[in-house]
């Protein structure tokens, strides 16, 4: 099964940090 992510803010500070953990474990992001 394909996970996914939504993130929002992913710009800049935290939401930044955890797009790149995500990303890193597997997930596709939106």
């Amino acid at each position: 099964m394909t996970k996914v992510a939504i993130i929002t803010g992913s710009s800049r500070g935290i939401g930044k940090k955890i797009s790149h953990y995500f990303a890193q474990e597997g997930y596709s992001l939106i």
